[in-house]
């Protein structure tokens, strides 16, 4: 069976210190902290995927639904869906670049692109690089094993019988034919945004959207789930539960 790597969890929701401003387009991965949503990504690797992996852990096929959660700064304003953004890459906590964990950045592009995309669409200028004010978009992607891959199919399998009476006796022999190919595993992906003031860090909007989808059919770094995911988490932005400000 072909080996799923799984990233981390996200790191806990720590204050960033570090500034963005006059940061490229496309930043180094950074610690995912200072927003709404504690414990994104922690615990039970099923539990995220709530009634999308139900159906799959019995052996049905994956759900298409998509779960999203989002949250918005009280003092937000107008400040959203306009102006300058760039896109940082957010390293998941416990990342450590063992061979059990898979680099952040490897798996990210696929993720950012539809999140511009995302973004574009929703009035912001994603064409600058290093832009002086402006917003930045925290990306984060993060996998678990919802369903592992089947076991290897016996492709002929069968049970014999022998019956003995006073009238002789006899041999039954039953054969079951299986040319199926093990199904692959079921993959859980969660997709976070969080977008950040430039300049002072302070935390305007966030969210997340996690779904599942068959390994090697659409799981991982798939374009369809990438785009599936971004498209559910961004339906209704700049809207998002109103909550109370966040200071850097």
């Amino acid at each position: 069976m072909p080996r799923v790597r799984t990233t981390s969890a996200l790191s806990p929701l720590l204050i960033a210190a570090a500034l963005l401003a006059g940061a490229p387009a496309a930043l180094h991965a950074q610690p995912y902290g200072g927003g709404w949503g504690g414990g994104w990504g922690r615990g039970d690797p099923f539990g995220p995927y709530g009634a999308n992996g139900r159906d799959s852990r019995t052996g049905g096929e994956p759900s298409k639904k998509v779960d999203v959660t989002t949250f918005r700064a009280a003092d937000a304003g107008s400040a959203l869906a306009q102006g300058p953004i760039v896109i940082a890459a957010v390293a998941p906590d416990g990342y450590d670049g063992s061979e059990d964990n898979v680099e952040p950045d490897a798996k990210l592009p696929v993720y950012e692109a539809a999140v511009v995309d995302q973004l574009a669409g929703h009035g912001y200028n994603t064409a600058t690089s290093g832009a002086e004010g402006g917003q930045v978009a925290e990306v984060a992607v993060s996998h678990s094993v919802v369903q592992p891959e089947e076991a290897p199919h016996k492709p002929v399998s069968g049970a014999m019988s022998t019956t003995i009476s006073n009238r002789g006796s006899g041999v039954g022999l039953a054969l079951a034919v299986d040319l199926s190919k093990p199904k692959k595993a079921i993959i859980g992906t969660r997709l976070e945004v969080r977008i950040r003031d430039k300049a002072t860090r302070r935390v305007l909007w966030e969210g997340h959207a996690e779904g599942v989808a068959r390994e090697g059919e659409a799981g991982l770094d798939n374009t369809a789930v990438a785009t599936r995911l971004a498209t559910a988490l961004f339906a209704k932005f700049p809207e998002g539960t109103e909550v109370a400000a966040l200071q850097p």
